[in-house]
């Protein structure tokens, strides 16, 4: 077994790592102290699609290349953690040699806090994930402001994705684990992306000037890989939909499915769903209420 991973009770725990926030400072975002404290946040946050990060060395521990291939991590952001606190990456162990299988995974801090929770799968393991078993429910439109613009079916234009080793490098301070196969090294030859570089590549937005200005944040993201992985230095194309706007007593929050196809071949290589929320004590529209 590699590195500080345990295997304890059926369950595989990854060492303990400290994320580091490099956005601090940016103008308007959560991720920076002033603005996350005044809507009522400890700190400026880590993004929670940093915390998928830490799954892929037990991933390669228990699957090899397979999870990249045909693999899904299925999480809902719980818990906000901030610079440097510590956090590791948690699964339930699949019976031996599983080849089709999916588990409960989470990431959690010494404190017993749950940041983010959910599935991981291999394979085709018949089972819903734990994203996808969330119920959506669009809000009517009189009970939005700030995404009051935005409807399900609404498509974003397509963006073209292309990384180089140097894009990839310069995410090395996000990645917990700076594994060989992010550096060139790779089963399938050169380098293939982290997590959440994979969440940066299948990102390809809401349509434009149909969100109102207003701090927001990531709820919950699912990553899968279809045809597995995604490499740099190869052409893709991103699409995606909104399938869901909602909103809580707090926040204004929107759904997008994505998929990245092979700009040469059409092949779908990897998809996502993924639910950014807004705050609504951070929005103007919502300051007289």
């Amino acid at each position: 077994m590699s590195g500080d991973i345990v295997v304890r009770d059926g369950k595989m725990y990854g060492g303990w790592r400290e994320p580091v926030n490099i956005w601090q400072g940016a103008p308007g975002s959560i991720h920076t102290d002033e603005v996350a404290q005044q809507i009522g946040m400890r700190g400026g946050t880590i993004p929670g699609t940093i915390h998928l990060n830490l799954f892929p060395p037990l991933l390669i521990e228990l699957f090899g290349q397979r999870w990249l291939e045909k693999g899904s991590l299925s999480m809902y952001y719980t818990y906000a953690t901030l610079h440097r606190e510590e956090v590791r990456a948690v699964l339930e162990v699949p019976p031996e040699g599983a080849q089709d299988v999916q588990v409960r995974a989470w990431v959690e801090t010494p404190q017993g806090n749950t940041v983010a929770r959910g599935t991981m799968a291999v394979g085709q393991p018949g089972e819903t994930s734990y994203v996808r078993e969330i119920k959506l429910e669009s809000a009517a439109p009189e009970d939005l402001r700030i995404l009051a613009r935005l409807r399900p079916g609404d498509e974003a234009p397509p963006k073209d994705v292309l990384y180089t080793q140097e894009q990839l490098d310069k995410a090395t301070e996000t990645i917990t684990d700076p594994l060989d196969w992010y550096k060139g090294k790779s089963p399938w030859g050169g380098s293939v992306l982290n997590p959440s570089t994979m969440y940066a590549a299948l990102n390809v937005g809401f349509p434009p000037g149909q969100v109102e200005r207003a701090v927001g944040f990531f709820g919950a993201t699912e990553l899968r890989n279809v045809n597995g992985p995604i490499k740099v230095g190869v052409p893709y194309r991103t699409t995606g939909r909104v399938v869901c706007v909602g909103a809580s007593p707090k926040t204004e929050f929107a759904w997008l499915d994505s998929e990245l196809h092979e700009k040469e071949s059409g092949k779908l290589v990897a998809d996502m769903r993924h639910m950014t929320r807004w705050m609504k004590a951070s929005s103007p529209l919502w300051q007289e209420t």
